[in-house]
């Protein structure tokens, strides 16, 4: 069967199941798409559902600049109990009487960890620690305890609570990246002195990019079978120009044929345009030619698509 992908390049919006990798969608990406050059941009752990960003082909090269956007969450927090993850999938702790927290109690608890805070980052993160990471020294039997970094929490607001024996806080959540949400249910719960924990995550959205337009993952394909021409059709239909996320992220300059050529073989490109630090240059096809910094009426290139595809 021919991928419907192949060397196609794109962006894929995708909502994570639960209880799968990352690194396992990558993979049955890589085999629906035809491709090996498949990346993320930004993990979600296993329990967590929602929006997670790929990058197909050249456009793995976007992935950098996707990495760092802002996002927003929808979570339940746990009052009364920690666990060894900071998350249900950990080693569960001592139940703690919660009976005496009350509403006011939690929204100062909740304000205080809102705004820009120092965040310590759950030991089981990805994180690496002298080449390794985080979550395998763990798993090795290390205490590991990491540092302690800036992060922004933008928004963190109480949508529901419920109480039967726990605390149970539905959140919504818009962080800068970096930020852990299940570090905020373990802070909140300290701060309280019950101990806290997450018990259900979902991302729902990565800078301008909402889960309610991402793609359904499709079901991994039977061992020895071939992927359902539909799933790989679904996922080709699902793909985003580079040159239109690019754009929607950084504005566009639009290139003439004579500037992308030059652009394209390293040539200096002269534009009538101000100063900016980073923007989408676009071919007069409509083709992601790269990303530029503009200095000086100069054109200076961060990251250039491949050759073939900007002058195809």
């Amino acid at each position: 069967m021919t991928p419907a992908i192949g060397s196609r390049s794109g962006i894929l919006l995708l909502d994570k199941p639960p209880g799968i990798t990352s690194h396992d969608v990558v993979a049955r990406v890589r085999r629906l798409a035809g491709t090996r050059k498949v990346g993320h941009a930004g993990t979600l752990d296993p329990m967590a559902t929602g929006l997670l960003v790929l990058g197909l082909n050249s456009s793995t090269r976007l992935l950098t600049y996707l990495v760092g956007l802002d996002k927003e969450y929808l979570a339940t927090i746990r009052l009364g109990q920690s666990s060894s993850t900071d998350d249900a999938m950990g080693e569960l702790g001592e139940a703690h009487d919660v009976s005496h927290i009350d509403p006011a109690a939690i929204e100062r608890g909740i304000a205080e960890l809102t705004g820009d805070i120092l965040q310590r980052p759950s030991a089981v993160s990805a994180i690496k620690v002298a080449g390794r990471r985080a979550y395998d020294r763990v798993r090795d039997g290390e205490a590991v305890e990491l540092d302690a970094r800036p992060v922004t929490v933008s928004a963190f607001e109480l949508l529901e609570t419920r109480r039967d024996g726990f605390i149970d806080l539905d959140v919504r959540v818009e962080c800068s990246s970096g930020t852990y949400i299940r570090a905020l249910a373990r802070d909140l719960g300290e701060a309280l002195g019950v101990g806290g924990h997450l018990t259900a995550l979902r991302r729902s959205r990565v800078g301008p990019f909402m889960v309610s337009d991402a793609a359904t993952l499709p079901e991994r394909p039977a061992p020895g079978s071939q992927p359902a021409a539909a799933d790989t059709a679904a996922l080709a239909e699902a793909l985003l120009r580079p040159a239109d996320v690019a754009a929607s992220l950084f504005g566009s300059l639009q290139l003439t044929a004579e500037q992308a050529r030059d652009l394209a073989h390293g040539k200096r490109v002269e534009v009538d345009a101000a100063d900016i630090e980073c923007i989408a240059a676009v071919t007069p096809d409509g083709a992601l030619a790269g990303l530029v910094e503009l200095r000086g009426r100069r054109a200076r290139p961060l990251v250039n698509f491949p050759t073939d595809e900007v002058l195809a």
